[in-house]
C-alpha cells in the first residue's frame, strides 16, 4: 500500500498572490492549477474546454458528443484555434451492441495532437496501447478503490476518483468522498483527483488534505458563462439545492444521479411499479436521446440529465476565469489560516 502525499508547492508573484498551485497533476498535464473539467455529454464542446484551459485548468472535449471521428477531429481543431494551453478529450467506453468507432476516435485524438485523454465507463485497456505509444497521458474515472487499482495496474497515468455525490454514474457502492478519497490515498501509487461534490476553494483544500492531487468538476462548470448550454440549464442548477437530485436506473445496476424534473419522477414511478421486471425499454423515453433537447434547447422536463448534489453549493454563473481564480484565492486563504493556526498552537 502507498500513501499519497497531499503536499502542494506554490509559485508567487511580486505581490505575494500565488500564480500557480503545483501538484503531481499540474506537472503531469502541464497546467497551471490542479482543476479539471470532466467530460460531459453535450457540454464538453471546444468552447467549454478552451475556456477552462485558458483559465489555467484542464478543459475536456467530450468525444462521444461528436457523431463521427471526423467531427471530433474538427472539434479538436476548433479548440486549438481558441487556446494554446493543454486540453484533453473524454472517451467513454459504453456497453452497447453497436459500439462507437473507437479506433477512429483514438486516431482523431492522436492526429489532433491532444496530450491528455480522460477515459470513463468500462476498462480502457484496449485503448491504452496506441494512446501511450503517442505519448498521451490517460486519466481514468473510477468509482471505487478496486477499479482505481485496476486502472493503475493496466497502465493509466492517473485516476479521477468519483464519490457517491457525483453527477452521472456514481457506481453501485455508494461510498462518499470523505471515505473514498483517503482510501484511494492509502492504496494508490499513481496520482488521483477528487470528483463529485467539488465546487470551490474548500473543495480543493479538502481534496488535497485527503490525498488527492487536484479536483475534477462537472456540474460546477456547467453553470459558467462559457458553457455552451441553454440558460435554462444554468438557471436550474443555480436554483437547485442539494436535495434536488435523484438516483435513477438502480434496478438496472446502471445508477445515474440526475436533476429531478417531471420526466425523472415519472421514471422513478415506473421503477417502483415494475420492480425487478423493469427493462431499459420501459424507460427509454426518459433517458435516450434527450440531451440535445435539454442542453441545447432548454426543454427542462424532456428527460433525465446528469447533475451532482453540488448544485446546492452553486449560486452564480461566473466566467471560467472568474471561477478558477476564485477557487485558487479561496484555497490560498484557507491554507494561510490553517498555517497560522499551526504557528499559533500553544503546547499543552
Amino acid at each position: 500500500m502507498a500513501r499519497q502525499s497531499p503536499l502542494v508547492s506554490r509559485a508567487s508573484n511580486a505581490s505575494g498572490r500565488d500564480q500557480a498551485m503545483k501538484t503531481a497533476i499540474t506537472e503531469m498535464f502541464g497546467i497551471q492549477h490542479p482543476i479539471i473539467q470532466g467530460g460531459m455529454h453535450y457540454v464538453g464542446f471546444a468552447e467549454m474546454a478552451a475556456a477552462v484551459s485558458n483559465a489555467g485548468g484542464l478543459g475536456i472535449i467530450t468525444g462521444l458528443t461528436q457523431k463521427t471521428p471526423q467531427d471530433l477531429a474538427n472539434e479538436i481543431a476548433r479548440c486549438k484555434d481558441m487556446t494554446d494551453k493543454p486540453f484533453g478529450v473524454n472517451i467513454t467506453i459504453l456497453p452497447t451492441l453497436t459500439p462507437p468507432d473507437y479506433p477512429g476516435i483514438v486516431k482523431a485524438v492522436i492526429d489532433g495532437g491532444v496530450k491528455v485523454v480522460e477515459t470513463a465507463g468500462r476498462n480502457p485497456v484496449d485503448l491504452l496501447g496506441p494512446l501511450k505509444d503517442a505519448g498521451i497521458k490517460v486519466i481514468h474515472k473510477c468509482t471505487s478503490v478496486r477499479h482505481s487499482l485496476k486502472a493503475q495496474e493496466i497502465g493509466c497515468d492517473a485516476v479521477s476518483v468519483d464519490g457517491f455525490e457525483c453527477g452521472g454514474h456514481p457506481g453501485e457502492d455508494d461510498i462518499p468522498n470523505f471515505i473514498l478519497l483517503p482510501r484511494a490515498a492509502d492504496e494508490l501509487e499513481i496520482p488521483f483527483v477528487s470528483s463529485g461534490g467539488m465546487a470551490d476553494g474548500r473543495s480543493l483544500v479538502a481534496s488535497l488534505a485527503m490525498g488527492a492531487q487536484g479536483m475534477n468538476m462537472g456540474t460546477r462548470f456547467i453553470a459558467t458563462k462559457e458553457a455552451p448550454v441553454h440558460d435554462n440549464v444554468k438557471a436550474a442548477i443555480v436554483a437547485a439545492s442539494e436535495l434536488d437530485t435523484r438516483l435513477v436506473m438502480r434496478p438496472l445496476r446502471n445508477t445515474e444521479r440526475v436533476m429531478t424534473n417531471a420526466a425523472v419522477e415519472r421514471l422513478l414511478e415506473k421503477e417502483k411499479r415494475l420492480g425487478d421486471d423493469i427493462k431499459f425499454e420501459d424507460i427509454i423515453e426518459e433517458v435516450a436521446g434527450v440531451y440535445p433537447s435539454i442542453m441545447m434547447e432548454g426543454e427542462m422536463d424532456k428527460g433525465a440529465w446528469s447533475c451532482g448534489m453540488v448544485a446546492g453549493l452553486i449560486n452564480d454563473v461566473p466566467t471560467c476565469q472568474e471561477l478558477i481564480d476564485r477557487i485558487i484565492n479561496e484555497a490560498e486563504d484557507i491554507l494561510a489560516k490553517m498555517n497560522a493556526m499551526a504557528r499559533d498552537k500553544v503546547p499543552a
